[in-house]
């Protein structure tokens, strides 16, 4: 019995030299890449920092969804509407996030094609569209830092849908900076980029619901 529990302390021991040794300096993007602890934790690189991403919850997973089945309606091809797919951003160090859901190019689509991690790297065009659900305790992620990141991406568009506050924030990339626009209960969401687009601020926030 003893020697079980040395053991199993043994094994606990190397896990967690391993996992010192992973997070001891900044990780690149291709160790993030590589990257498998042997669980089915999700992570978001930050600043070459392994942040563990909190389950999915309901919720976004159906206002994500919504709007996905939403945009095929629109006739946008299915190989241009990704969830669960990661983008490279400017940080001070190797930095990937993670959208709800992204829209992409017909070139960033192409570029996509083949490679081995669904993930759009720097030397790629950035999507059309970029969703992002607010979750509990993440506005200010959402808000501000991932604001910041998409717009060093040049992103054309960022939708912050935040069932919280029970609004949606529309960002179109315009001159250089991010010009926002506000939408709430029966406020029709205009897109530059997607003009069939005819729901109303009440409408995507109910999906979740």
């Amino acid at each position: 019995m003893m020697e079980k529990v040395r053991e199993a302390r043994s094994r606990l021991s190397k896990h967690l030299v391993n996992a010192m040794r992973v997070t001891s300096k900044p990780m690149t993007l291709e160790e993030y890449l590589n990257y498998d602890d042997g669980t089915d934790t999700r992570y978001e690189l930050v600043n070459g920092e392994l942040i563990a991403m909190p389950p999915e919850s309901t919720l976004n997973i159906r206002i994500a969804s919504f709007l996905f089945a939403y945009f095929l309606q629109l006739e946008i091809p299915f190989y241009r509407l990704v969830m669960k797919a990661q983008i490279a951003v400017s940080g001070a160090q190797a930095t990937s996030r993670e959208p709800d859901l992204m829209v992409l190019s017909e070139e960033t689509a192409i570029a996509l094609k083949g490679a081995t991690q669904c993930l759009i790297t720097h030397n790629m065009p950035p999507p059309l569209l970029v969703v992002e659900v607010v979750s509990p305790n993440q506005e200010n992620r959402d808000y501000r830092h991932k604001r910041t990141e998409y717009a060093g991406r040049q992103i054309p568009e960022y939708w912050i849908v935040d069932p919280i506050a029970q609004k949606i924030t529309v960002l179109e990339w315009v001159d250089g900076l991010y010009e926002e626009r506000v939408y709430q209960g029966d406020d029709a969401i205009a897109s530059h980029l997607f003009p069939a687009f005819s729901l109303t601020a009440a409408q995507v926030l109910a999906a979740g619901t």
